[in-house]
């Protein structure tokens, strides 16, 4: 049997209510198939130089760089970086 006469018979097998999950499955594999090759292309990645955090440096405003500076001591990890997994 070819694939379009296995997919005929599992659809004359469907029950009524399945029919139409099955009809917007098989739009939908047909939609997507089918579209533009521009739509599909992948966007080059780029990374990051890091400029756009470089301008914000040493520019702290606030009166509250103590607190929020002890607010990052108090809750970040203790890495230890000369075992084999630091995080253990």
């Amino acid at each position: 049997m070819t694939t379009k006469e296995l997919l005929i018979q599992e659809i004359e097998t469907l029950p009524p209510e399945l029919l139409t999950e099955a009809l917007n499955l098989i739009r939908s594999i047909k939609h997507n198939y089918t579209k533009l090759p521009s739509d599909q292309e992948q966007l080059t990645y780029r990374p990051a130089s890091g400029r756009s955090i470089l301008r914000h440096a040493g520019t702290w405003s606030g009166d509250d760089f103590k607190e929020c500076l002890q607010s990052v001591y108090a809750t970040r990890g203790k890495a230890k970086f000369d075992d084999e997994n630091p995080f253990e």
